[in-house]
């Protein structure tokens, strides 16, 4: 539907309010819980956006999936203090700043579950080593692939990507090294 200009006084039939309101609009819910309890069956197309993640979202007629904006990618900076940190698909899309002045480790597991092509940016930001280890699930990086090995990230302020390739696969790439 093309855009309408709204006059006062004038009546909208119930066609014009479903085209022109409900299918243009931008829904919002706490969160995705929310959304699925109030629109148990979306429709393509349909956009969301859910505040305890700041995510806005589009119904592709199977699954609801990101829409890159500024704002979600702004939101994706995560400081992380502490020592170990096993990584969860809540951290998919991410950028974690480690900052602790003590070594830190960040465990890839079987829990880890990114979905396939999803990444997590890993900075050594602290003075602390950072080790990344696998714990079931299986990361290739400098040229070695394990399922109970450890990478670590270079000196302070170094960085490294994990994309997930398949199910529990990932591929650790940036300045790592095999421990």
């Amino acid at each position: 539907m093309p855009y309408l200009d709204f006059q006062a006084n004038a009546v909208l039939t119930a066609a014009q309010v479903n085209d022109y309101l409900m299918d243009q609009a931008v829904m919002t819910f706490a969160d995705a819980a929310e959304r699925t309890t109030a629109l148990p069956t979306p429709i393509e197309g349909m956009v969301s956006y859910t505040k305890d993640d700041n995510a806005v979202q589009v119904y592709n007629g199977t699954d609801w999936v990101a829409i890159d904006t500024q704002a979600s990618q702004l939101a994706d900076l995560v400081t992380d203090a502490t020592t170990a940190r096993t990584l969860t698909s809540a951290d998919a899309g991410k950028t974690i700043l480690f900052t602790s002045a003590t070594a830190v480790v960040a465990t890839v597991d079987l829990s880890t579950d990114f979905p396939v092509g999803a990444r997590v940016d890993i900075i050594a930001d602290g003075a602390g080593a950072l080790t990344v280890t696998a714990s079931g699930a299986t990361i290739a990086g400098a040229a070695t692939s394990t399922t109970s090995g450890s990478f670590t990230i270079g000196a302070q302020y170094s960085a490294a990507t994990l994309l997930c390739v398949a199910t529990d696969s990932y591929r650790l790439i940036g300045n790592v090294a095999v421990v």
